[in-house]
């Protein structure tokens, strides 16, 4: 095969696109962590950190793991085995987050949803009402389901807690969405938020963190699972409040870099790109699902997620076959169908570095892929991209 030329366009849903700017800010010299001036770095990235968060009051924990380990890593500090959970489904990782849950020794319920049209409100409000000696100790939601293209409304789950006037505390996964679209952490009684680096944040992988209301933090003190290298307890008594061992600190010269970008740009103008951006990807999809064609996985217009895009293929063909050919033949990196998904979908992400004519570069070349597999699909999608940008 022969190599490709030209830039590489990866418009995977995580990692995302890394800027220039950020790359070059991590390529920074070693320097001790215990070093004043990189003690003054750290404290400015978390600052930063809880402004995109919008997080008011609290503890704000990180470490040198994926975002299943900052699941881990709240789960083992909230509860003590045999608790019980109320899992919200949405797709793949609410699953894989249930059954880590389940590995932990906890007691793990599920409010069943259809994954292509997202949970009913009431289904939440009627399973929290039926637990009336309330021993449901947390209701857990992914605000973005990165396999999915389906997002929560936040709010209105908010809501539906305090109708049933249940005690449980709230937790919610943003690892495809902080950054991406609106989420307020405080104003929004979220009690325990889970996020990562390498997506809306624009950051290499391998950072992750959890934001802890009061609350929560409360909750931890009685907590009994065990917990070691995520111990909060243990990382507040140390001086940077994270970090069992030694601080990675070329991260927090990329995060500095990466908040003075989300925030030049303003977070609404952030939250207003990638609606546009998503808005141009989902007309897209519409115009190929004419002659019976790929269509957009998430039925549910209100839920459809501004950070990625699962297209579902028509029965009989292989998203694995436009991922191949989009890769091979012209230096594009779609995401893959995960789980039952697998082979089913494909996945584009338009989150983080990125801008109109990125966005055209990747759907033109799935729009030549799906003509080079003989995949049926209507014509006309750039077109609908190009005027759904300029609404």
């Amino acid at each position: 095969m022969i190599p490709p030329r030209g830039r590489h366009f990866f418009a995977n849903p995580g990692p995302t696109n890394i800027p220039d700017s950020i790359l070059l800010a991590t390529a920074h010299a070693s320097i001790d962590f215990n070093d004043p001036s990189f003690f003054t770095v750290y404290e400015a990235g978390r600052a930063g950190l809880k402004r995109v968060l919008r997080q008011e009051n609290g503890e704000l924990f990180l470490y040198t793991a994926s975002g299943h380990g900052a699941w881990d890593a709240t789960l083992s500090n909230l509860f003590s085995p045999g608790d019980r959970l109320l899992m919200i489904e949405s797709g793949y990782f609410s699953e894989t987050w249930a059954a880590m849950a389940a590995r932990l020794g906890l007691v793990i319920e599920t409010v069943a949803a259809d994954w292509r049209h997202g949970v009913e409100i009431a289904a939440v409000e009627k399973a929290l009402r039926a637990d009336s000696r309330g021993q449901i100790r947390a209701i857990c939601a992914v605000h973005n389901e990165t396999a999915t293209g389906l997002s929560l409304p936040l709010p209105a789950i908010r809501a539906a807690i305090d109708a049933a006037r249940h005690p449980a505390l709230f937790l919610v996964d943003t690892i495809s969405s902080l950054g991406s679209f609106e989420f307020r952490m405080s104003e929004w009684g979220v009690d325990a938020v889970v996020g990562g680096s390498q997506k809306g944040l624009m950051l290499p992988a391998g950072m992750s963190f959890t934001a802890v209301s009061e609350r929560a933090f409360a909750a931890h003190k009685e907590s009994r699972l065990p917990h070691g290298y995520f111990d909060w307890s243990m990382m507040l008594a140390r001086p940077h409040k994270s970090f069992m061992g030694t601080v990675p600190v070329t991260f927090f010269y990329g995060l500095r870099e990466s908040l003075r970008l989300i925030e030049e740009e303003g977070l609404e103008n952030v939250f207003a790109r990638h609606h546009r951006l998503a808005r141009g990807v989902r007309a897209a999809v519409k115009a190929w699902s004419g002659n019976r064609g790929p269509e957009l996985f998430c039925t549910n217009p209100d839920r459809a997620s501004d950070s990625v895009s699962a297209i579902l293929m028509p029965e009989g063909f292989d998203a694995e076959t436009v991922r191949t050919i989009a890769r091979e033949r012209f230096n594009v990196s779609l995401g893959g169908g995960l789980g039952p998904l697998m082979g089913k979908v494909f996945r584009i992400g338009h989150l983080g570095d990125l801008n109109e004519a990125m966005v055209m570069g990747t759907l033109a070349a799935v729009d030549m892929s799906l003509s080079r597999a003989g995949i049926p699909h209507g014509g006309g999608a750039l077109e609908a991209a190009m005027a759904a940008f300029g609404d």
